[in-house]
């Protein structure tokens, strides 16, 4: 059901006059949050809209800002998206507020009607085989954090790797294997922070390889990303003969699905090309399923063991039994991302999301829901879909918000003053709209004092002095 037409579906129930406003609290300023706080604004209602937006970090956007590659120009496009919702100014922002501390459930119910969780999902998902734990072995989702300069990750990073291997066939994997395969040098167009420029500067790296457990017609990414990847300047892209022998399945798929058609076009293109001229290589494994990293002897990664797959005539993989070892001296997981549990607030440990119908929360113990309470985005249905889907996914949330109007928290205090005085009495230095456009402005002041477009600020002090700075 539609958000516009919610309230006209529930026009049986008598209830304007209980309740003509609704304060509301969204935790999570990336797009779930920003697009679920548009959608409800703009959806035909008869109450009127206050609407909080709470971020632990100083800037909004999420993953946007924080979890996407630099040298992704078209994620330009989305912030404009976003920039426009939020420049319109009938949504307030508190960004430096941690829910949980600086903010309680407690504090929610007693200022707000509702609250919409869009706190998306920002680790690593668990990889069990051995050798997980030892030294060279990270997360993607840790790495993209430390080169988008996001604030709560060190300063440096170990790139003193000659041989990586990156675990995984997604968008997310490709982005950690160009940054890693990249030269420094042609990050700085981007926004890159200045430490990041200067860690990938010294990397010694020669060759990344990239691992999936199936082949090239069951990979997750898509075919821009695949293209930008060949792209790379003094890059070889290298892949294997043995990977291309294609069952009458795969040759199925690639009639009949125009992205794996461009896709295996692309790696076909790429078996084409003469290599052995650039500085460092681009492998594509397929067929490989990681089951371990090998100890060098001194508890760093010396060695990534992997099972030779072949396909099973339906589309999956089924082992062969032939195990190999190549040579690397680091590892990155880009298996997925997992939501964080939230204080007060039901979590499926499982999957990484908060338990819902929908988008309405539901209690753990007996499945039934509970009221005031609501999930969109990536902490709702796991870290799946692009930006389409977090649209249709807010709609989704906000229609049950409005029809459960009868099942409002009732605050004892919910003026629009009362959360601003309460941040203040705990000494939260939050930053607000205002404040996001004076770090803006300075970031692309830093850039353009560079011949860049932007440098971030990665420091969170700085960040918030910058934001909270006296014009």
């Amino acid at each position: 059901m539609h958000a516009s037409s919610a309230l006209h579906a529930d026009k049986h129930h008598e209830r304007d006059s209980v309740m003509t406003k609704l304060r509301l609290a969204i935790i999570g300023a990336g797009p779930a949050g920003i697009y679920a706080a548009d959608i409800l604004l703009k959806a035909e209602r008869e109450f009127d809209v206050s609407i909080d937006l709470f971020d632990q970090l100083p800037a909004p956007y999420g993953l946007v800002r924080y979890g996407v590659a630099p040298d992704h120009p078209r994620i330009k496009g989305i912030i404009t998206a976003l920039r426009e919702v939020l420049d319109r100014g009938d949504i307030r922002i508190f960004g430096n507020v941690r829910y949980g501390t600086d903010i309680t459930l407690d504090d929610l119910q007693k200022h707000y009607n509702a609250v919409i969780f869009a706190t998306g999902a920002v680790h690593d998902a668990a990889l069990g085989i051995p050798g997980i734990d030892l030294e060279g072995s990270y997360g993607a989702a840790e790495f993209v954090s430390w080169y988008d300069g996001h604030p709560d990750y060190p300063r440096t990073w170990p790139l003193d790797a000659e041989q990586v291997a990156v675990i995984g066939n997604g968008n997310v994997a490709l982005d950690v294997a160009r940054v890693l395969a990249k030269h420094a040098d042609d990050l700085l167009p981007t926004e890159i922070p200045g430490n990041v420029y200067e860690g990938l500067k010294t990397s010694p790296v020669t060759d990344v390889h990239v691992f999936g457990r199936r082949g090239p017609t069951s990979v997750k990414f898509t075919p821009l990303e695949l293209r930008e990847l060949g792209e790379l300047r003094d890059v070889d892209m290298i892949l294997y003969d043995e990977d291309f022998d294609y069952d009458e399945h795969a040759r199925e798929v690639i009639a009949g699905n125009k992205q794996v058609l461009v896709i295996d076009r692309v790696l076909q293109q790429w078996r084409q090309r003469e290599v052995g001229q650039a500085s460092r290589r681009l492998h594509l494994h397929f067929y490989a399923k990681p089951i371990g990293f090998v100890d060098d002897g001194e508890g760093r990664v010396g060695a990534i063991r992997y099972e030779r797959t072949a396909p099973d005539g339906q589309g999956g993989v089924i082992g062969t039994g032939e195990i190999r070892e190549l040579p690397v001296q680091a590892v990155y997981r880009a298996v997925g991302y997992f939501g964080s549990p939230l204080p007060g607030i039901p979590f499926d440990k499982r999957h990484g999301v908060i338990p819902n119908h929908e988008g309405q929360v539901l209690h753990t113990k007996d499945n039934t829901q509970f009221y005031g309470v609501y999930a969109t985005g990536w902490i709702k249905r796991g870290p799946v879909g692009l930006i389409g889907h977090t649209k249709s996914d807010a709609m989704e949330t906000v229609s049950h918000l409005i029809n459960d109007l009868g099942n409002w928290w009732t605050p004892s205090d919910p003026s629009e003053a009362a959360i601003v005085e309460l941040l203040r009495s705990r000494g939260v230095e939050y930053t607000n709209l205002d404040g996001w456009h004076n770090l803006d402005a300075h970031e692309l002041a830093l850039g353009e004092a560079e011949g860049r477009t932007r440098v971030k600020v990665v420091d969170r002090d700085e960040m918030v002095r910058v934001s909270n700075r006296p014009q």
